[in-house]
C-alpha cells in the first residue's frame, strides 16, 4: 500500500486512466466485430454502416493512444478489403 500522498494519488490516477482505456479498448473490439460479423452475413446495406463506423473507432483509438496508427491503418485495409470482397460479387 502508497504511503505517501502523492503516491496515493498516483494510485487513483492510474484506475481513473485504466478504467477509461479499457472502455475504449472494448468499444474497439466489439466494433470489429461487429463489422466481422456483418461480413459473415454477406448484408450489402448494413455493411457499410458497420465499416463506417469501425473505421471512425479505429482513428479515434489511435487519437487516444489506444493503436499505432499503423496498425490501424493495416485494420483498415483488411478489412476494406473484405468488404469489397462481399459488396463487388453482388453488384456485378
Amino acid at each position: 500500500m502508497a504511503n505517501h500522498i502523492s503516491s496515493l494519488k498516483r494510485t487513483r490516477q492510474t484506475e481513473t486512466k485504466t478504467a477509461v482505456n479499457r472502455a475504449n479498448k472494448s468499444k474497439l473490439r466489439g466494433s470489429l466485430r461487429t463489422l466481422r460479423e456483418a461480413i459473415a452475413k454477406g448484408d450489402a446495406k448494413t455493411l457499410g454502416v458497420a465499416y463506417s463506423a469501425t473505421v471512425s473507432v479505429l482513428d479515434k483509438s489511435v487519437q487516444k493512444g489506444i493503436l499505432h496508427k499503423n496498425t490501424a491503418s493495416r485494420y483498415k485495409a483488411r478489412l476494406n478489403a473484405r468488404v469489397k470482397a462481399v459488396v463487388a460479387p453482388k453488384a456485378a
